[in-house]
């Protein structure tokens, strides 16, 4: 066992007395020592009862003659980090994660593993670091919050809150219909109840193979839950046994997997960033290039918030991530050949997959659209690819040409848009909010829920080299690549400028000559870096191109 090397032979006296220090026996030392990586704290909603899932995990790993020992792992929400400087620090704990899990793994020498997350970034930020440290793994989330319930019998969610300031702003609620949101929106603890970018991770890693059915979907009050939890630790001891090993299991295949069940289920834009790190962690190389090919190929099946009006209870009650990945084995679309964290192949592990609501996760031959969920848009303005989520984009807007509204960050946007100066037809574009520019990549949620919220989100586009919490709708598209602040050519935009967008045919384009192009590029001039010190200035320093992964490089 790796855990030998700090449990056994005279040489390893001295870190046998420090585990003796912990009230661990000579007993427990002679079996596996499980690292239970837990992202408990007090300040995440999708996080409070971590702790709870934890001690379950724990349980299990007892039961079947392993050791669980907790060591913890940092996570941010999203959402209070959301409109201002903090958000800067969200994309940016992926990466603090993966590499403070790997220092805590290594030099404890566990023998396996069980993943707690349950947000945005500790999802990714922990499939990074088992792909990286590669040893038997397994992962276990929190589970989705339950939808809200506004007094008029109406069910509410997260987006629609952020939208309800702008609905405010526009004049059509006032503090009271806000307020209203505010105490119904998210009632309870969990990860917020749409098809957001947590609960598209923690589905993708079911889809993947590296959590047990359920992880995606199973509400975090439920405890059907904790069940999975103790099954999960369980399950680690057998995958220790049998020495099964992440990159034996997040192959090639089973990343195309991810994608392909991506696009059925319509996740956040926010895949196209964490899928391809993850990717890189494990020895696989992913691009953007290969998502129109998925998407063109892979019917939109489900329509969960913030594209439409159900929930994530409601796909674990049609039978969840499995009964959607049965779907799309009837037309070939996965490879069922890989193997899962269950010890089975994909095949076998769906055998007893069930479709119990064909309204809610669509069958093949009468899906949302004949197409996935994101689409990938290349042209002059994004060379090498922006994203957006065309399942939450109305017909409307599949097409559409209009005059550029630049801004040089978020918060200039915003005050322009709550104070009524974007109007129909508009593109609104923000710049120097990418990985470098940020730094961090900022999600751009309160523009693009103050845009729904004002009722012009069948009208008005917005383009960002930031991104987008998958709470977003409309014509929202990110990941502009080259970012403004690595001189693409959206650093070049002008007020005014026509910009062409078609996501029907994947491109983008600023309707402006090479020629004038070439004359604003020669006269364009770097800002200067927004963060001298700390640990963003590093980031801003390592970062890639969001069309990469936004990975850091050595």
């Amino acid at each position: 066992m790796r855990s030998d090397n700090i449990t056994k032979g005279i040489e390893r006296a001295p870190n046998r007395s420090l585990l003796y220090a912990l009230g661990l026996t000579e007993e427990e030392l002679s079996r596996p020592l499980v690292g239970v990586v837990s992202s408990y704290n007090e300040i995440v909603p999708g996080h409070m009862n971590l702790d709870k899932i934890e001690e379950a995990v724990k349980a299990g790993v007892r039961t079947n003659g392993g050791i669980p020992i907790m060591i913890p792992a940092i996570a941010v929400c999203d959402g209070i980090a959301m409109g201002h400087n903090g958000m800067k620090y969200s994309l940016v704990t992926r990466d603090l994660i993966a590499d403070s899990t790997e220092a805590m793994v290594m030099a404890h020498q566990f023998d396996g593993l069980v993943m707690i997350p349950n947000c945005d970034k500790n999802v990714p930020g922990l499939l990074m670091a088992a792909a990286r440290l590669n040893i038997p793994t397994l992962f276990c989330s929190g589970g989705p919050m339950l939808a809200g319930t506004l007094e008029n019998g109406t069910r509410t969610c997260l987006s629609h809150m952020f939208e309800a300031v702008g609905a405010y702003h526009a004049g059509t609620m006032d503090e009271n219909d806000v307020m209203e949101y505010v105490e119904n929106a998210c009632p309870s603890c969990g990860s917020c109840s749409g098809m957001y970018t947590a609960n598209s991770m923690n589905c993708l890693t079911e889809a993947i193979g590296m959590a047990l059915e359920g992880n995606g979907t199973i509400p975090a009050p439920f405890s059907a839950r904790l069940r999975l939890a103790k099954k999960t630790g369980m399950k680690i001891m057998e995958l220790i046994e049998k020495d099964i090993k992440p990159r034996d299991i997040m192959t090639e295949s089973a990343f195309h997997n991810a994608e392909t069940v991506d696009m059925a289920l319509g996740c956040s834009t926010n895949t196209m960033l964490h899928l391809p790190a993850i990717a890189h962690e494990a020895g696989v190389t992913l691009n953007l290039d290969m998502v129109n090919e998925i998407s063109a190929k892979t019917p939109n099946l489900c329509h969960l918030a913030p594209a439409g009006d159900t929930f994530m209870e409601d796909l674990d009650r049609a039978g969840g991530v499995s009964a959607v990945m049965k779907e799309l084995t009837k037309k070939g679309l996965l490879d069922t050949s890989v193997l899962t964290v269950s010890g089975q192949t994909l095949e076998k592990r769906l055998e007893n997959a069930r479709n119990k609501n064909e309204e809610l996760i669509r069958p093949l031959e009468h899906p949302y659209s004949q197409t996935g969920g994101i689409a990938v848009l290349k042209g002059n303005l994004a060379k090498d690819g922006c994203v957006v989520k065309q399942s939450a984009v109305s017909k409307k807007m599949m097409k559409h040409e209009g005059p550029a509204r630049v801004f040089n960050s978020e918060e200039e946007a915003i005050k322009v848009i709550y104070a009524g100066g974007i109007k129909a037809g508009d593109v609104v574009v923000i710049r120097y909010e990418g990985p470098k520019g940020g730094p961090g990549m900022r999600e751009m949620l309160n523009p693009t829920s103050a845009i729904c919220g004002m009722g012009l989100d069948d009208s008005v586009a917005l383009i960002t080299d930031g991104r987008f919490s998958g709470a977003t709708r409309g014509a929202s598209i990110g990941h502009v690549s080259p970012e403004a602040a690595a001189g693409g050519t959206i650093a070049l935009v002008e007020e005014g400028d026509l910009i062409s967008i078609d996501i029907t045919n994947y491109r983008i384009e600023l309707m402006v000559s090479d020629e004038e192009l070439q004359r604003r590029r020669d006269t364009f001039q770097y800002p200067e870096a927004k963060e001298n010190t700390g640990y963003l200035a590093r980031y801003a320093k390592l970062v890639s191109s969001a069309d990469k992964g936004a990975i850091l490089t050595v």
